[in-house]
């Protein structure tokens, strides 16, 4: 019986362990951009909206975390929150749903976040839900861009001007573990 007790704590203390050190290969980055909604006098239309090129600057985000992009297991949007920036009293009321999608160079574009069915609530920052697709390929190239197709159900009068932040989780393994 302890030699049942010992091999299952010995076990359970492997199984920890592995995971602790799981952790220790994973990392965060964060991107800003900004796109602009112009003012419109059409509702229930979809229009698509480009992004500046956000610069990853990989090599070096991941040089700072003891990798490189050889070593790359799983990259994936783990958050995207879009803010009002201008103008000062301005709320997301007016959509009533947003897409989010990633272009790069060489690579398909894919959907990456969404939004449906927006309540009016007055809020100035939207946190969008993320698709789940793996992005390993995109963060590894030197830029990205962001397509933003919205629906409106509202007219707005003025450029709304909004600020993109993203998370993503990588995964990777540091040193060759």
């Amino acid at each position: 019986m302890k030699k049942y007790l010992l091999l299952l704590f010995v076990s359970s203390m492997l199984l920890l362990n592995c995971d602790a050190i799981d952790e220790l290969t994973k990392f965060d980055l964060n991107y800003q951009t900004n796109y602009s909604i112009p003012s419109t006098t059409l509702i229930d239309t979809p229009f698509s909206v480009l992004t500046p090129d956000v610069t990853t600057e990989s090599e070096s985000s991941f040089e700072n975390n003891d990798t490189h992009k050889d070593l790359i297991e799983s990259i994936k949007l783990s958050s995207i929150k879009l803010t009002i920036d201008t103008p000062e009293d301005g709320n997301f009321n007016f959509l009533k749903e947003i897409h989010v999608y990633i272009e790069a160079e060489g690579l398909n574009e894919l959907e990456i976040a969404n939004l449906f069915d927006l309540e009016n609530t007055d809020a100035t920052t939207l946190n969008l839900n993320t698709t789940g697709q793996e992005l390993k390929e995109f963060i590894k190239k030197d830029s990205y861009s962001l397509r933003i197709t919205t629906v409106t159900d509202e007219t707005i009068s003025e450029t709304h001007d909004i600020i993109i932040d993203t998370k993503f989780r990588v995964d990777a393994k540091i040193l060759g573990l």
